[in-house]
């Protein structure tokens, strides 16, 4: 794998700089520096011309001898429309070029979405004939990090020069609610809804959308706070509740004929989450961070269960 959620290094650390480099506009976040309206357009750009010269150089230098595979890890959040209506249709549409098209459709198609290119324009880089070359196809499998999905809606308004940034450039409102009804529960984290039909549909978006490529779902799972007491770690019956509330959708996806590989649960072992620190723990064992002794909680069982299950 090439990168791991390279439009979370450029989003967060070139839009809102909550991540480093800490770059952004001076109206999106607390930077010393930075331009949100054209350096995470610069930054994934060059991203993805380092991804695809990483998987030239593996292609002509290493795959014949190793039998191996090369691809790029996305981070997919399934963003559903709030209402049927037209314009909340292109806000979801917009959010998803933005998210993992913005990635994706230049691997695929040899050019971003036109979606981005509408609303970008002359702040969206362009990739010269040999870069479409390099780019283009440059996946054996991609990667699919879902853990949740959101409501978009359109805001009806329009931005306006003085507040361009990436995020403002997709022109939409999030919502994690419909009429009052959350779409999901809240795990620990305030990003993270428990949503199962967000992993289907996001798995046959890329299917139908780009292809049917070679998909892994490299990363799924999620978290509780990172105070609770051994005890109350291993009894992790909500975990379990949302693996297999997921898997039975990727299952489904499978069966509609998405192209998928493997599948990875976020993630082995309680770890230090991000800016999260130690306050967040998405393991399937729990980790004493007094002395990183470890401890299956109760979804690691169910884990164990479900593979000599599928053994047999």
């Amino acid at each position: 794998m090439t990168f791991n959620e390279p439009r979370v290094v450029a989003a967060l650390g070139y839009d809102n700089g909550i991540f480093a480099p800490g770059r952004c506009s001076k109206a999106f976040g607390n930077c010393t520096d930075g331009n949100s309206a054209t350096e995470p357009y610069i930054v994934v750009h060059h991203l993805i011309l380092a991804h695809a010269a990483a998987v030239q150089r593996y292609r002509q230098n290493y795959q014949e001898k190793q039998k191996g595979r090369i691809g790029i890890l996305l981070d997919f959040v399934w963003f559903e429309p709030l209402t049927s209506s037209k314009a909340d249709n292109d806000a979801a549409q917009r959010a998803r070029d933005f998210h993992v098209g913005w990635f994706i459709h230049p691997i695929v198609y040899g050019e971003y979405p036109y979606t981005m290119q509408n609303i970008v324009k002359e702040r969206l880089p362009k990739f010269t004939e040999e870069e479409v070359k390099m780019v283009k196809g440059s996946i054996d499998f991609v990667g699919i990090n879902q853990y949740t999905t959101y409501f978009m809606s359109d805001p009806k308004i329009s931005t306006t020069p003085k507040d361009l940034g990436y995020q403002q450039d997709w022109n939409v409102t999030f919502n994690f609610a419909k009429n009052g009804t959350p779409i999901g529960p809240r795990a620990h984290s305030e990003w993270l809804y428990n949503v199962p039909w967000g992993m289907y549909k996001a798995l046959m978006y890329i299917k139908e959308r780009y292809g049917n490529p070679t998909m892994i779902l490299s990363e799924n799972g999620m978290d509780d706070p990172g105070n609770i007491t051994l005890a109350q770690g291993q009894n992790d019956t909500t975990r379990i509740k949302y693996y297999g509330d997921y898997l039975a959708q990727l299952k489904k996806a499978v069966d509609d004929g998405a192209n998928l590989t493997g599948y990875f649960a976020w993630s082995l072992l309680d770890n230090f989450e991000w800016l999260s620190g130690y306050t967040s723990r998405f393991g399937i064992v729990y980790v004493d961070y007094n002395d990183l002794k470890r401890y299956p909680k109760m979804s690691a069982l169910w884990f164990k269960q479900l593979l000599k299950r599928d053994q047999k």
